[in-house]
C-alpha cells in the first residue's frame, strides 16, 4: 500500500514537471514575440497611461482607496497562496479529484515563473508617484493582473465544470470576471501599475491559462489511456 501511495505521489510529481517544462517551452516563442513587437510600442504611448490616470484622478477619496486596497488584497501572494493550497487539498483529499488538483498547482508555480520571467525581459520601472504607498519590483507586465486572470479564471474553470445549475454557472462566472477587471483596475487606481502594464497582464494571463489547461487536458487524456 505504501509503495502504490509512493507510486502515486511519483506520478503527480512528474505530469506537474512535464506539464510545466512542455507549457513553458510551448509559450517561450510567444514571450520572445510578445517583448520585441510591444516593447516600443508600449513606451511611445506612455502618454495613454497617463491620461488614464489623470482621468482616475477625480474619483481618488478615502472610501475608495479603502475599497482598492480590499479588492488589490485579492490579487496578492499573501490572498492567492493560502486560497491555492486550500484549493489543492480540497480537490486531492475531500472531493478526490487529482487532476483538477494538478491543474491548481502547475497553473499556479507556472504563471508565477512566467511572471518573473517577463518582468526581467522588460525591466519597466513602476509609476513614479503611487497614490499610498511604493509597490516593490517592476511593473510590466502586471503580476496581479496575471495571477488574477489565472487563479480566478480557473475557478471560472472549476465551475463550468462543476455546477449543474445554468443560472448559477453562470451568474457565479460573471462574478468571478468582474473581480478579475476590478484586481487590475485596482492597481491602476493606486499608481502602482500603468494602465498597459495591466491590459497586457490580463491578455498574457489569458493565453497562458488557455495553453496550460489545453496541455493539461493532453496529458490527462495520455495517461488515462496507458
Amino acid at each position: 500500500m505504501q509503495f502504490a501511495v509512493l507510486m502515486g505521489a511519483w506520478e503527480i510529481t512528474t505530469l506537474i514537471i512535464g506539464e510545466v517544462l512542455i507549457t513553458l517551452a510551448a509559450f517561450s516563442a510567444i514571450i520572445f514575440l510578445i517583448v520585441f513587437s510591444i516593447r516600443k510600442p508600449i513606451r511611445k504611448h506612455k502618454p495613454i497611461d497617463m491620461l488614464i490616470f489623470d482621468k482616475i484622478k477625480p474619483r481618488v477619496n478615502t472610501i475608495n482607496n479603502k475599497i482598492m486596497l480590499f479588492i488589490t488584497f485579492l490579487g496578492k501572494h499573501q490572498f492567492l497562496i493560502p486560497a491555492n493550497l486550500v484549493l489543492i487539498f480540497y480537490f486531492l483529499l475531500v472531493k478526490k479529484q487529482t487532476w483538477f488538483s494538478i491543474r491548481v498547482i502547475t497553473i499556479a508555480i507556472s504563471s508565477l515563473v512566467l511572471m518573473l520571467l517577463l518582468k526581467q525581459l522588460f525591466q519597466r520601472k513602476r509609476p513614479l508617484s503611487p497614490l499610498l504607498k511604493a509597490a516593490k519590483g517592476l511593473s510590466f507586465p502586471s503580476g496581479h493582473a496575471i495571477m488574477a486572470v489565472t487563479f480566478y479564471g480557473l475557478m471560472i474553470y472549476i465551475l463550468q465544470h462543476s455546477i449543474t445549475i445554468d443560472w448559477l454557472k453562470w451568474f457565479l462566472t460573471f462574478l468571478v470576471v468582474v473581480l478579475i477587471i476590478l484586481i487590475g483596475f485596482s492597481r491602476v487606481y493606486l499608481r502602482v501599475h500603468y494602465a498597459s502594464d495591466v491590459a497586457a497582464g490580463f491578455i498574457i494571463g489569458l493565453l497562458w491559462l488557455l495553453l496550460s489547461l489545453a496541455v493539461l487536458k493532453w496529458l490527462e487524456g495520455y495517461v488515462t489511456a496507458l
